[in-house]
């Protein structure tokens, strides 16, 4: 069983029955002696998307939720607001609503493979892997003496994500991006 001292970012944990990840923390020592540390977090509940703050007391003891983590494929969406994940294992198709994954749609394509997370045996999220490799849909061209060192403009990917890129990147080129901070990192 996990406690207090394993709280990181992107850890899950369950509270009253619901499961959460750990969107940021900080501890917090107070001056007088004897006195308990404190880890002040910021949790978001992965069915609701609601973001809660709690307080835990150092030493205390966390509730890991049952989570179970499968390959799965995305396959199509329907409108825009479900989206269709097959289970690579045993080929079931498992609808998720465009809130439940809105943070990750920007780095996935049909067929592309993801990690969808189960909780009481409905999908309530995916994991995309760290770098996704995407096309630029749309930039603007490159203007000759705009060359002081840092400069970026804005690309529109294939999947209608925008990040800052280089000067240098043009119109159809394959791009690696990092999906934790979106960014990128470099030509494919």
């Amino acid at each position: 069983m996990a406690t207090t001292s394993d709280i990181k970012k992107g850890m899950r944990l369950e509270l009253d029955g619901e499961p959460f990840v750990v969107v940021d923390y900080n501890t917090q020592s107070p001056s007088a002696r004897g006195a308990a540390t404190l880890i002040k977090t910021r949790l978001r509940n992965l069915r609701t998307k609601q973001l809660v703050s709690k307080t835990f007391k150092s030493g205390e003891r966390l509730k890991e939720p049952d989570f179970e983590i499968r390959p799965c494929q995305y396959l199509y969406d329907e409108g825009g607001e479900t989206f269709y994940f097959m289970d690579s294992e045993n080929y079931e198709q498992h609808p998720v609503k465009r809130a439940e994954i809105e943070e990750q749609l920007g780095y996935i394509l049909p067929n592309d493979s993801v990690r969808a997370v189960f909780f009481e045996g409905r999908v309530i999220g995916i994991e995309v892997p760290n770098t996704v490799e995407l096309k630029v849909a749309e930039t603007e061209p490159a203007i000759k003496g705009d060359t002081v060192t840092n400069v970026t403009k804005a690309a529109k990917l294939e999947t209608g994500l925008e990040v800052q890129v280089p000067l240098f990147v043009a119109e159809g080129d394959v791009l690696v991006i990092d999906t934790r901070e979106c960014r990128y990192i470099r030509r494919a």
